[in-house]
């Protein structure tokens, strides 16, 4: 027969065991919105920035219900657009997705994976992605100069999106 002791000791390596174990999130998507106003002025994804892990599955849902939206890696695959995801990673576009349309992506490489709508990029329709702990940082001067200035200032920063998870602005 097992002392109390003993049982303790089983019991509370147990306990440990599971307040350390963390069950994957990989197999859940994680939803970015795209929005905008009724009168068509203003455009958005919510979350515009979001941190996740390799493996994670990205689903991007239109709930605008007056626009068109495209979820659109920068890659110059599409479109000749600067290189803005890691090297490695696999380019998507979505095409247009009307009202209440959804599309879906894998990412499975670490680093900072930057996308746009492509109708309204000028309109500083951005969004980004941090997979892992990323090594790489999206490329500066002539991939930067390539991109309308108000996309660029919409872009929330890598320490940001790291320090709280997924930030929004609208």
């Amino acid at each position: 027969m097992p002392s109390r002791r003993h049982v303790l000791r089983i019991g509370g390596g147990l306990l440990a065991g599971l307040a350390w174990y963390r069950p994957s999130l990989a197999g859940e998507p994680v939803e970015i919105r795209m929005q905008g106003k009724a009168d068509g002025s203003h455009v958005w994804f919510d979350p515009v920035g979001l941190h996740v892990q390799p493996g994670q599955t990205i689903r991007w849902v239109n709930r605008d219900p007056g626009n068109s939206h495209t979820a659109t890696a920068y890659h110059p695959n599409n479109f000749e657009r600067p290189l803005r995801i890691p090297e490695g990673a696999e380019p998507w576009n979505s095409d247009y997705l009307l009202p209440n349309e959804a599309f879906s992506v894998m990412l499975r490489v670490e680093g900072v994976y930057d996308f746009f709508c492509i109708p309204h990029e000028h309109a500083g329709m951005v969004g980004r992605i941090v997979v892992g702990h990323p090594g790489s940082r999206p490329s500066g001067g002539s991939a930067a100069q390539a991109l309308p200035d108000i996309a660029l200032q919409a872009f929330p920063s890598i320490d940001e999106i790291m320090q709280r998870g997924t930030v929004r602005r609208t």
